[in-house]
């Protein structure tokens, strides 16, 4: 799974390998801005505290528990 961060304006980043070098690629509404090979050089591009992380989450759901019967108190009766 690779990493991502998005940011305003539809800015987002992700870690690639570019002739041989890891790079850090830069894209806005999915055209690439640059490939940077520094965080220094990200955030010429955009403001790195804009920035978050895409977290993706697994599919797996935990089994339904058995749904417990309502009870009326006695003083309710």
């Amino acid at each position: 799974m690779e990493r991502r961060w998005v940011g305003l304006d539809g800015y987002d980043v992700v870690g690639t390998v570019r002739a041989g070098r890891q790079v850090l690629r830069v894209r806005r509404h999915g055209r690439v801005v640059a490939d940077c090979v520094s965080v220094a050089e990200v955030a010429r591009h955009v403001e790195l505290a804009d920035l978050c992380e895409v977290v993706e989450l697994s599919a797996w759901r935990a089994q339904p528990e058995k749904i417990a019967e309502a009870r009326i108190s006695s003083r309710h009766r």
